[in-house]
């Protein structure tokens, strides 16, 4: 004999209920089969609430009926044949007005008890049950209908009632062994007390209705039809890669359903566990899928973790004092409280001092429950042994599940290391001393986000989702979300990793797409985006709180730079083209640097120096291996390297200048690059990463430029240029004499002391036998001297301006990011 069970989404509707019986049909050919159906998907809830407006005066329950009494009589209609519906219909209705007559009841009562409820909601399962068997009948499936209240036996504790299982299997063994009944149909949910009156099994309970009776009549295997393909490894309405495990153990299977996991109800297993009888979890919508089977074991592939859930709506309750110490019954005392008054305890924890104790109940009993511990408490708290009890709400629990975990090492740590690495911080912790649990209790507003990244640690072997959100669409922002494009089914493949933009912005508009901006139109659709404001822009990040969030500054606003610590602090990491935050005041830029570091968030701006050249990751690693940088000399601007590479008086300054401006080399403003104030800030970064405290004003500048031609409009910088042409043709001209090259170079020396500046900038005259001589183009060189390198300098050279190189580079910083 076998069993299968119809849930409430199954038999919603005259359309379902024909698939649930084109299911029964195909099922039961040539083999005894009973069936369970549950009520009409939200009926439950509907007669709930006609018993609650009822018992307030309102009549509004009257309407409630109406629009159930039409539920039921047009899915009759509609599967039924007209010869057929007469008898059906009139019974339909019949139980229709019981229902109001008890509805009518408890207006003039205004009393809505346990029992009433029981009574009240049973007719969800009569109603779907009796039209399901009468639609079996019409389409030539023979079946007999039986109240399940006629089956199961129970005690008298109306809505969620225990089982008299020796009554029961004495009743169900008389009725199902009948020999000339093939097919039985009955609802579920619905049980009775040793005094006849209608009793429930609690919300779900149509499952476990389906496990008892397959218990008592030791069925082959009992089907759970829902409208899922099986149990999931995680809920996948949160998590889009979730997927179908296919097979489970009794007891993973009960620790999923305890925590959070709808498919099945709780109780189900148990009485199945102890008779061996499989389960198999089925999509009446896809009958084709295998499902999931549910059994004695379930060791597969050697694979560590089953699944993860989550319970919603969690309160912390906290017993702290000193006076606990050492002395024993605190713990008793404290769950015989919530015990006597109905508050389940979902999660225990204490401290190994004893001096706290720390217990998880649903946060609506939160209150109740602080005015019964601290009653029952009330000398200890008096006297100053213990403190008031501690509640704290908006939490929730994420469980991972999975019997082979007790053979895995480091499960726990893999566990917390990933959700410790995306800022989401736990408040307790469990894990059952079958090690087939472990749970944490976190902030409800970060659930999603840790079943997501833990799916992705744990299930996900072909790729790890990164989420972007990029400041800057310019010449480098629009250069880097055309490598974006390109690259990304190269780091699918390779770095398996999934690269999404997310959100993106300009000086003017923002855009966000939580399912990831489409990178070929992106400048159509962020022209349709909103008005650009930073602050909200930040504020969306936050709010979205996506797994491994990288932020992407790729512009030269100071306002933008001040977000940095806000998005570090909650463990987002930032990519940084934009200089103005590492050239800040040093306060200010240590405490960047702590934020990062006390958050486990990342702050890289390898494109803060040399563009797209490993320069900072280069003295970073040099300094982590424990060398000692001396000295460091540098030609940093791609800028005015390609001027006086370029500049040799056939053509004015000004048109060398401008050329660089066009071809993309210089800042928006190019009296950034030609004041030498962008070179000062580069050898200021270079200087504080190798460990000095320097300011920018600490560094000397010795400025090749006219002052007339830093004031004005940027169209009077070019103009004062061409009126200072001869002041350029000279220096030039001075270089030449000498057999050399201008270069504006950069210097920073630690063994300068007693006043003397240790950093400065400034146009020098290179001869040939210098390592600079020989640099073309927007070229930058960075010249190491280190305790280590100590005679011959370590050298980086390369492009050291240009739109591509740097979104090269901030594209490196952005896969550092991701691979941490």
């Amino acid at each position: 004999m076998q069993l299968l069970k119809f849930g409430g989404s199954s038999v919603a509707s005259a359309e379902t209920i024909e698939k649930v019986a084109a299911i029964i049909k195909q099922q039961s050919a040539n083999k005894k089969t009973i069936v369970v159906a549950s009520a009409m998907g939200g009926i439950t809830d509907k007669l709930l609430e006609c018993g609650t407006e009822a018992s307030k005066g309102n009549e509004d329950y009257k309407e409630l009926i109406k629009i159930i009494s039409a539920r039921h009589l047009q899915a009759t209609k509609a599967l039924l044949p007209i010869t057929n519906q007469s008898g059906v219909l009139s019974q339909v209705m019949q139980y229709c007005n019981e229902v109001e007559d008890i509805c009518n009841g408890i207006f003039l009562l205004k009393e809505f008890s346990a029992k009433t409820k029981d009574r009240l909601v049973s007719y969800g399962e009569i109603l779907s049950s009796y039209i399901l068997s009468h639609y079996l009948d019409s389409i030539g499936v023979k079946n007999k209908w039986k109240n399940a209240k006629e089956l199961i036996v129970t005690d008298s504790n109306f809505t969620k009632a225990s089982v008299n299982f020796l009554a029961t299997q004495q009743k169900i063994e008389e009725y199902f062994l009948n020999p000339s009944v093939y097919l039985h149909v009955v609802p579920g949910f619905i049980a009775a007390d040793l005094h006849g009156h209608t009793t429930t099994l609690g919300r779900g309970g149509s499952d476990y209705t389906a496990a008892i009776i397959g218990a008592a009549v030791h069925a082959s295997v009992v089907q759970i039809w829902t409208d899922v393909s099986g149990m999931m490894t995680a809920d996948p309405r949160l998590v889009s890669n979730a997927r179908c495990i296919p097979k489970i153990s009794y007891q993973e299977a009960m620790e999923l359903s305890h925590f959070g996991a709808k498919v099945i109800y709780p109780p189900t297993l148990q009485p199945l566990l102890l008779k061996n009888i499989p389960v198999l979890i089925k999509n009446t919508f896809a009958p084709g899928d295998e499902g999931t089977e549910i059994n004695k074991s379930s060791l597969l592939n050697g694979s560590t973790i089953r699944g993860i859930s989550s319970i919603n709506h969690i309160a912390l309750l906290s017993l702290e004092g000193s006076g606990m110490v050492g002395i024993p019954g605190f713990s008793k005392r404290l769950f015989e409280a919530l015990a006597a008054h109905e508050i389940n305890v979902i999660l225990i924890t204490q401290a190994s001092s004893e001096h706290s104790i720390c217990v998880g109940v649903e946060d609506s009993y939160a209150e109740k429950a602080k005015r019964i511990v601290d009653n029952a408490f009330y000398f200890e708290i008096e006297s100053g042994k213990v403190n008031e009890l501690i509640i704290e709400k908006g939490l929730a629990i994420v469980a991972l599940v999975g019997d082979n975990m007790k053979n895995h090492v480091g499960t726990s740590g893999k566990m917390f290391g990933a959700i410790g690495r995306n800022g989401i911080n736990v408040r307790a912790i469990a894990q059952g001393s079958s090690e087939r649990n472990i749970s944490a209790v976190i902030a409800s507003k970060d659930v999603k986000k840790a079943i997501n990244v833990l799916h992705e640690e744990f299930f996900e072997t072909t790729y790890k989702q990164i989420n972007l959100f990029i400041a800057g669409a310019g010449n480098v922002g629009s250069k880097l979300i055309m490598q974006l494009e390109q690259q990304a089914e190269y780091l699918r493949k390779n770095l398996r990793l999934q690269v999404r933009v997310v959100g993106l912005a300009n000086s003017k508009k923002m855009l966000f797409n939580d399912e990831g901006i489409d990178l070929e139109n992106w400048k159509e659709n962020l022209g349709n985006g909103t008005q650009m404001n930073t602050t909200e822009f930040v504020q969306n990040i936050q709010t979205k709180n996506f797994r491994n969030t990288v932020f992407i500054d790729v512009t030269a606003s100071s306002e933008i730079a001040k977000q940095y610590e806000a998005l570090l602090t909650k463990n987002i990491s930032v990519v940084a083209c934009n200089k103005i935050a590492c050239s800040s005041p040093f306060p200010y830029y240590k405490l960047l640097k702590n934020a990062a570091s006390n958050h486990n968030s990342l702050w890289l701006f390898e494109t803060n120096v040399g563009a797209g050249l490993p320069v900072i990751g280069t003295l970073n690693d040099l300094l982590r291996s424990g060398d000692v940088i001396n000295k460091i000399d540098a030609v940093l601007s791609g800028t005015l390297n390609f001027v006086f590479n370029n500049y040799n008086g056939e053509r004015s300054f000004a048109e060398i200048v401008k050329q660089a401006q066009d071809e993309g080399y210089t800042e928006p403003d190019p009296r950034l690059d030609l004041s030498g104030i962008d070179v000062m800030r580069k050898i200021l970064i270079l200087a504080r990463e190798a460990g000095e405290k320097m300011e920018l004003e600490n560094i000397s500048n010795t400025s090749f430029m006219p002052p007339s031609c830093m004031v004005g409009s940027i169209e009077n910088f070019y103009a004062e240029m061409e009126k200072h042409e001869p002041h350029f043709k000279h220096l030039y001209d001075e270089a030449t004499k000498r057999n050399c090259k201008l270069k504006f170079v950069a210097s920073y020396n630690k063994s300068n002391n007693n006043g003397e500046t240790k950093a400065s900038v400034g146009l020098q005259h290179i001869d040939p036998q210098h390592d600079f001589y020989h640099l073309y183009g927007k070229d930058n060189i960075v010249s190491f001297l280190t305790e280590r390198y100590p005679l011959q300098p370590l050298v980086i050279k390369g492009a050291g301006a240009g739109a591509e190189v740097t979104a090269s580079g901030v594209f490196a910083d952005i896969i550092r990011a991701a691979r941490v």
